[in-house]
Formats: structure tokens, sequence, C-alpha cells
């Protein structure tokens, strides 16, 4: 399926991986996403071409952003807040690994000029969101790291992540949106994997996996026992369409009532 990206199984190599490339006109999702992995001393720099966001995923960085220098330093994806640089076309980035390190990189084209945004790790805040709907079958906790509510209106990315705890659901009750999106996901276990549903279709997902989401797609996802999951998810606005509040399935809505009425085995000890 051209949604479901699964070439990266084995992970990625030490440089630079394109997943999907925003400057290809078959490219549906306008959405670039990229891997960066640098060994331990290893340094670049990097003019922004278009708008674009780095994001660590592992390691310990040196970075400066059109001369500004921070420290960054990130060991676990579910445990530990993001470090991300969201800017437009024109910034200059200069990054040093000092340990091993790892970065997600997302673009599109834009040739707007607005702020650049350093996002901290203590800035994060993990929104429990599903918190006691349907017997905490779908708490999962949300990031999001950039949207409407605090990037420039002339930016068109929206980024974040979540953490799906292990065989609970996420993205839910199934909804969808006009604008594209991307998932990029990782475990907690390299055993691990879940199911990601667009529309009709169920994708078994692993570890390194992405997938695409267009077409006012309904998107839930559950993660297997035993496995947590995150990913990582990227929107792009549209002209006339900016990313909000997504579309809730309606016949499936009601799960998110607090005092939701639903069958539970009588007599037995859970």
């Amino acid at each position: 399926m051209f949604e479901h990206i699964t070439n990266h199984r084995e992970g990625f190599g030490v440089g630079y991986t394109t997943i999907t490339d925003h400057t290809d006109a078959s490219e549906p999702t306008g959405i670039g996403v990229a891997v960066w992995r640098f060994k331990a001393g290893e340094s670049t720099s990097v003019l922004f071409e278009n708008e674009c966001a780095w994001l660590l995923m592992d390691g310990s960085v040196s970075i400066a952003v059109d001369g500004e220098a921070f420290k960054w330093s990130r060991t676990s994806l579910f445990d530990e807040h993001p470090s991300c640089v969201h800017g437009a076309k024109g910034v200059q980035l200069e990054v040093t690994a000092d340990t091993d390190a790892e970065f997600t990189i997302y673009q599109c084209d834009n040739e707007a000029k607005f702020p650049t945004e350093v996002y901290q790790p203590d800035a994060g805040v993990d929104e429990p969101r599903g918190k006691g709907q349907v017997g905490g079958t779908c708490l999962r906790f949300v990031r999001t790291i950039f949207d409407d509510t605090n990037s420039s209106p002339d930016a068109q990315l929206v980024l974040g992540e979540v953490i799906t705890m292990p065989g609970k659901w996420s993205s839910y009750p199934p909804h969808h949106h006009a604008q594209p999106e991307i998932y990029h996901y990782r475990f907690t276990d390299p055993r691990g994997w879940g199911h990601g549903e667009l529309e009709d279709d169920v994708l078994k997902i692993r570890p390194y996996d992405s997938v695409r989401i267009m077409d006012k797609k309904t998107h839930a996802q559950v993660a297997a026992p035993g496995y947590g999951m995150y990913y990582a998810w990227v929107i792009r606005h549209l002209p006339d369409s900016r990313y909000g509040i997504p579309h809730f399935v309606e016949e499936h809505a009601w799960t998110m009532d607090a005092d939701a009425e639903f069958w539970q085995p009588k007599g037995v000890k859970l």
C-alpha cells in the first residue's frame, strides 16, 4: 500500500535518509520527512531551503540557530519531552553530535518568513487524552510541539508526538481532517507492533514505519499489549483550511462521554 511506508524496518543508517520528499511532485502530502543519524563528533551546517523543523530523537548535541547556542539531550522518546527547532527558509542551523544522535526532519514548501522558534523540554506537556473514557482503554499522552496556538500564522506545519500505552488505543475515537498528515512510529521494544487504520484498511505497524494520511481518511491506532507505541505526527495546513480540531466519527463519539455506558462482564473481577 502506497500510504504505508515499510522499507526502513531494519532501522536507519548513519547519515541522511529520506522517507518522503516534499519536492517530489508525486508526493501527495506535500510533506517531507527524513531521518539524520550522526556519529559522535560529527558536525553539519544547514541553511533551511524551506519551512523546516528538526526534532531530536536521541543523543546529546550542541546546536546553534542563527548563532544562538543550545545544548540538547534525549535518552527516551517515551519518558522525556522533545527539543525542536522550527523555522522558515533562510535559517542557519549548526549541529555537533556530542554522542551518537538522531533527528527527524520535517519540511514543506513555504516562501513566507516567520520567527524561528526553539522548543525546549521544560515547556513540554504530556496531555492525558482519553483519561477515564470507556474504562481507560484509550488513555494516551499527546505532546503538541507547535500548532496555531504557539507558532506563526505564516507557518504551514503542525508537529507533535503521541505516546500510546501498551494495549491501548490512541487517535480515538476515529477521526479525520482535510489536511494531509504523516505518522512516524517507534516502539519501546524492537519486537513491538500495533495496528493503524485508514478507513477500512488496517495496517500492521512495526518499528520505523511511516504512514501517509490523506483524503479525509479516519485514522485510529492501537498498540499491542506489552509494547508502548510512539509516533511523531506532522500535518500540513491547506491554503484555505488550516488544521484545528479534527472531526470525530459521529457513530463512535459517545465513547468520549465521561459517563458513557458500555458492556463489562458481570461477576468477573478485572
